[in-house]
């Protein structure tokens, strides 16, 4: 029974995986594939620990984080169901040099690397699907860098809002991010301090480009902000 829940979980959900294994590897994988719960700001792996499992967002929300001057974390990636985390330090063979913790309450599947890695030998798809993946996160980490340098505050900040908003989306009102962030997060995604974050969020609402009512914030002109995002 929990096999089946597995399969189904596993074809539904990864299928990116999951359709460039032949049945012997569906069936390892779904022996050693395993559900993990996660609270809200629960550790799922820290800076410097040993990486030894490919993580797979089924539900919820993750991000991936690392504490920079200060102790004030810096905010690098944010992960959407499904995709795929985790696994970049152990094919460096070094630590991870990030952290990753939950947003929400979320699911994740994970496997063993040393799975990953044995059958990423022995099948040419599997092995293109992490270059190709690894490719994909190399060139946003370099458009993040260059927009986090050169980018004013204003620009920064519609940035993240866009970013949350392709990849979490609306609520049902069409309007509403899908997503409700701390302050203190909104200024770590986007590298500004909180009181600029604070003082930047009120400025777009008197230009009536957002509402905020808490942490939920309300884009009530999303060209106007994406226009913001990309001239910075």
């Amino acid at each position: 029974m929990i096999k089946s829940v597995i399969e189904r979980v596993i074809s539904d959900d990864m299928a990116g995986i999951w359709k460039i294994l032949d049945s012997d590897e569906k069936r390892r994988i779904v022996d050693a594939f395993t559900l993990q719960n996660f609270k809200k700001n629960q550790i799922i792996y820290a800076e410097k620990e040993a990486p030894e499992h490919l993580w797979c967002l089924l539900k919820g929300k993750v991000k991936l984080y690392k504490d920079g001057l200060g102790g004030r974390p810096q905010i690098l990636r944010l992960i959407r169901p499904v995709q795929y985390f985790g696994y970049r330090a152990y094919f460096a063979d070094e630590p991870y040099v990030s952290s990753a913790a939950a947003f929400e309450p979320s699911t994740l599947g994970c496997l063993p690397m040393s799975l990953v890695s044995e059958m990423i030998t022995n099948n040419n798809q599997l092995a293109w699907f992490f270059i190709h993946e690894l490719s994909r996160n190399l060139g946003s980490s370099d458009t993040k860098i260059i927009n986090l340098t050169q980018k004013h505050i204003r620009g920064r900040l519609a940035e993240a809002l866009i970013l949350l908003r392709d990849n979490y989306g609306y609520e049902d009102d069409n309007s509403t991010l899908n997503i409700f962030m701390a302050r203190e997060d909104l200024a770590n995604l986007s590298n500004m301090t909180t009181s600029n974050a604070i003082r930047t969020l009120s400025g777009f609402v008197t230009e009536k480009i957002i509402t905020v009512d808490g942490r939920r914030i309300k884009i009530l002109n999303e060209p106007m902000l994406r226009k913001i995002s990309k001239f910075g």
